[in-house]
Parts: structure tokens; C-alpha cells; sequence
């Protein structure tokens, strides 16, 4: 069986520390914008924009000569790094599960092993495409390069500036040898004798006779030269990566208004979108995390009925919660995690009623809650127990496995309904011994003639809330002869009587 033909495409993202903070404030991308690094007041000057770069300001600036242009400085944020480099996994993994990565100074570089891949993303220039507007919709330039050779891919990566190229087998040393010596890791010594040698590119390294190279530099100079020729060999070791939506931005001045913390949380639900629909996946719940400026942090939940990726309705839900709960202090930092879902569908019948969309009722729901609380909304559930009224309210859930469907035709029971008054109305009652003989019910006055009961239940002996109730049916007529029948209560331990329930 014939070996499948290696196959690398390189992504190179360059300025990664600026391009990780800038992706989250899209409002900078055309100012001027550096990135500093170190200990105050000793900052310099790690990475910048384009912008930045075109009126002067180079890598390495202290902050005092930073400060002389006109440009927005921002301190390194080690977590925006890190979301942004998951982002960056997660677009290269929607093509091959084999990346690996490396950071070359200010560039961030990843591989990916694209061997027989064609059959599913067409040729490599078109993945290449593909993948550069992937990494475009979670906020990153990047320039990709395809080659036979993993080092020449990464070479090839780390001499462009943004685009894709594809290099044809057998081509990887002519496509290196104009790039300059720069995108090889030598040392400094090994720089300083090419440059003494006269030695600028790839290609001159390439020229030089092996052995002669090895005997006055040593086995390391080598590998050098088979790197200028593209022939190097690569053991490929892949990244193994947990799936994790989550982003994270810190503020650089703090927040206080509502509005102004919604603008930044709609920048990182829109990121998180983006990164979810690249999975197939939907958003089942949000986790949001303020860091406030009084030292504490408020972390609120938004779990919706139904899995989605309507930006609009996560932001409506967003604002309800934040409005029900508003922070107590400015906020210095926002934090953003998600849970991935399943975005199915919900499955009517044929001849079910129509029924208002899942996500609109969430929003509904939100805004009960934000009205009378979030205790007072959502699906009733009988307590497991049998005192009387005892229930509780659950959130709502939404299956959407297709089960289930119109609920069936039920048999009429032949027995009165009880219509149970909520709350229960007190009575004035007559009692001969312990039965019920007359009682006073809205101002009308009725003769007991027959009386059930009573039915005792008791509970919770072991709580402060302890309970008993007895409970008589009972016929009963006013002075107009009209007939009542009802369900009345007594409570041992208050001693009141109430009308419960009255008989269809």
C-alpha cells in the first residue's frame, strides 16, 4: 500500500498579544495601539497594530517614549491571550484534529496536518481560504501556508504578513530560498558566522557543501541546511485540547452603567456565537462573571429553555438578569463562559395548535421574573407529600426529541369536579360535638344535612413546619334552598376552619 503524501498547512498569526486584545475592542483597530509589558514603571513595548507601527512605535519602547505619540496603550492580559489561542484551536480543529503549535517572539504559529483532506475541503488553497475566513470571524489576521515539509510551511508562514500561499511538492527549495535567515532558530552565534560568511538567505545556506558546513559549525548546522532545503524531517506531536467557550476581557477604565457593561458583554456573546456555530453547538447557558472594584465578584446564570444562537435574544436575557441583579460597585473585569447544546428543533404534530416560539417565551418568562420574582414563575410541581396546596415552582424545560407529541383523548370521569379556592376562604361554623351542623360562607348562611369525614393527614413532625388538617365533604343549604357542596377544613393546631374546595 502506497504511504499518503505529507501535507502541512501553517497559520501564522503575527502580533498575537496586540491582535488578542484588539479582537475584543473592535473600536481600536484602526487607532494606533501598543501593548506593554513588564513591571510598572518599567513597561516596554511587546507588541502593536499597524498603526501603531506607522508613526513610529517599535517593539522594545520604554512607556516614557511611548507615551510622545498618539497612540492607546493597553497592559498584557495573559487570560485574553489564552481565549483568543483556544478561538484560534477551535477554527484549525473544524478541519483536522492534528494541530500543533509554537510561539515564535510576538507570532503565534500552529500547524495543521491536512493530509487527505481533500475529499472533504477541495484543495489546499481553498481550505487555506477557508481557514483564514474562519479566523477572520473570531477577530484574527492570520497568514496560512501549504507545504509538502512541516518546515517549510513554517518558514514560509513566518515571512508573510497575511495572505495564503501553496508550495507544489518537490518546489519547497525554491519557495524558501529568497526568505532570510531570520525565519530559522539560530542561535545567536550561529547568526553572527552566517553574517560574517555573507550569508542572507535560505537559498545561500543551501549552496554551502555539507560536509564542509558540518566540519566547521558542527551536526546542528546540519539540520540548519536541510531546513533551507525544505527536506528536514518533523516528529508531528498534536495538541489535545478540551473544549472550553469562555472569554474574558479586562476593562481599562472602570464600569459603572448598565448600558456601557452591555456593550461589552454583546463583543463576548458575539465571540462565543461564532466559536459555538464553528462546533455545531448552540448556547444551553451563560455564566457571567464581574470583578467588581470593591475586591468581590457577582457571577450570574442565564440558562434559557431551549439550547440557541440568537445574539439578540441572549442580549435581552442578559439585561433582564443584570437589571433584576445590578452590581454593587464598578466593574474592573468581565468573564464569560458558556455551555455548549444541541440545537435541535422542536417537533410538532400535524394537527397541534400553534404554539409561540421557544426562545420568545424565554424572553417572556425574563421579563415575569424581573416583574414579581424568580420564584413566583415557571412550571408547577406537586411536593411529595400530602399536605394540602403544598407545591413549588420549577423552571421550564422544552424536549426536543420529537416524543411525546398532542396529548390524547381522555375518558370523562363520571365524579364532580372540586375547584379548590386558592387561598382558602375562612368560615364562621356551628359544630354539634366535632360534626359540622352550620356555617357562614359570602355573607349566606348554610345547614349542614350531610357531613363526610373527617379525613385526617398530619406531617412533618420533624420541622418547625408541622402540619394536620382534617377534611369533611359536606352537602349543605341555604335559606333559599339553593344546594352547595364543598370540602372543608380544620386545622388542629390553629384551630380554624376554611372552605378548600367546591364540588361541579
Amino acid at each position: 500500500m502506497k504511504a499518503q503524501q505529507e501535507l502541512y498547512a501553517c497559520v501564522a498569526v503575527r502580533e498575537f498579544p496586540a491582535q488578542a486584545m484588539l479582537r475584543l475592542r473592535p473600536e481600536l483597530r484602526t487607532q494606533p495601539c501598543a501593548i506593554l509589558d513588564g513591571a510598572p514603571p518599567l513597561e516596554s513595548v511587546l507588541s502593536l497594530n499597524m498603526c501603531a507601527h506607522r508613526i513610529g512605535i517599535a517593539v522594545g519602547m520604554t512607556r516614557v517614549e511611548t507615551e510622545t505619540f498618539p497612540a492607546t496603550l493597553l497592559a498584557r492580559s495573559h487570560s485574553e491571550e489564552q481565549n483568543a489561542r483556544s478561538a484560534l484551536l477551535a477554527c484549525a480543529a473544524q478541519f483536522t484534529p492534528r494541530v500543533e503549535e509554537c510561539v515564535r517572539g510576538s507570532t503565534y504559529l500552529c500547524v495543521l496536518d491536512i493530509a487527505g483532506t481533500t475529499q472533504l475541503f477541495g484543495p489546499p488553497a481553498r481550505l487555506a481560504a477557508s481557514l483564514i475566513e474562519r479566523l477572520r470571524g473570531v477577530g484574527l489576521s492570520a497568514a496560512v501556508t501549504v507545504a509538502a515539509n512541516y518546515h517549510a510551511a513554517r518558514s514560509l508562514a513566518l515571512a508573510r504578513n497575511s495572505g495564503f500561499c501553496v508550495t507544489s511538492t518537490g518546489q519547497e527549495r525554491a519557495a524558501l530560498a529568497s526568505l532570510p535567515l531570520s525565519v530559522l532558530d539560530l542561535s545567536a552565534q550561529q547568526a553572527e558566522t552566517f553574517t560574517n560568511w555573507g550569508l542572507h538567505s535560505l537559498g545561500d545556506l543551501a549552496e554551502l557543501p555539507e560536509a564542509s558546513l558540518v566540519s566547521r559549525m558542527g551536526q546542528g548546522s546540519k539540520r540548519l541546511r536541510q531546513m533551507a532545503l525544505g527536506t528536514a524531517s518533523h516528529l508531528f506531536v498534536p495538541l489535545e485540547e478540551e473544549l472550553a467557550l469562555e472569554e474574558r476581557i479586562e476593562l481599562d477604565t472602570p464600569v459603572e452603567l448598565l448600558d456601557s457593561l452591555l456593550f461589552v458583554l454583546r463583543i463576548l456573546l458575539e465571540q462565543l456565537i461564532a466559536r459555538a456555530a464553528d462546533l455545531l453547538v448552540g448556547l444551553a447557558s451563560v455564566t457571567i462573571t464581574l470583578k467588581l472594584e470593591s475586591s468581590g465578584e457577582l457571577s450570574r446564570m442565564v440558562r434559557p429553555a431551549l439550547p440557541g444562537s440568537d445574539l439578540q435574544l441572549w442580549m435581552k436575557h442578559v439585561q433582564l438578569d443584570l437589571a433584576a441583579h445590578p452590581p454593587q460597585a464598578a466593574i474592573l473585569a468581565v468573564a464569560v463562559q458558556a455551555e455548549p447544546g444541541s440545537r435541535g428543533k422542536v417537533q410538532l404534530g400535524l394537527f397541534s395548535p400553534q404554539t409561540p416560539e421557544p426562545e420568545r417565551l424565554d424572553v417572556t418568562l425574563a421579563r415575569l421574573r424581573a416583574l414579581v420574582g424568580e420564584d413566583c414563575v415557571g412550571a408547577p410541581r406537586l411536593n411529595d407529600t400530602h399536605r394540602p396546596g403544598a407545591f413549588q415552582t420549577a423552571s421550564f424545560r422544552i424536549s426536543t426529541s420529537g416524543e411525546g407529541g398532542p396529548l390524547s383523548a381522555q375518558p370523562r370521569s363520571p365524579w364532580g369536579a372540586l375547584r379548590m379556592l386558592r387561598p382558602a376562604e375562612p368560615l364562621s361554623i356551628t359544630l354539634h360535638g366535632r360534626t359540622p351542623e352550620a356555617f357562614v360562607f359570602r355573607a349566606a348562611r348554610y345547614r349542614v344535612e350531610h357531613a363526610y369525614g373527617p379525613w385526617i393527614a398530619s406531617g412533618d413532625w420533624w420541622n418547625p413546619t408541622l402540619w394536620a388538617a382534617q377534611q369533611w365533604d359536606v352537602i349543605a343549604r341555604d335559606a333559599s334552598g339553593e344546594m352547595l357542596y364543598c370540602c372543608l377544613a380544620f386545622a388542629p393546631i390553629e384551630k380554624t376552619w376554611e372552605m378548600v374546595g367546591l364540588y361541579d
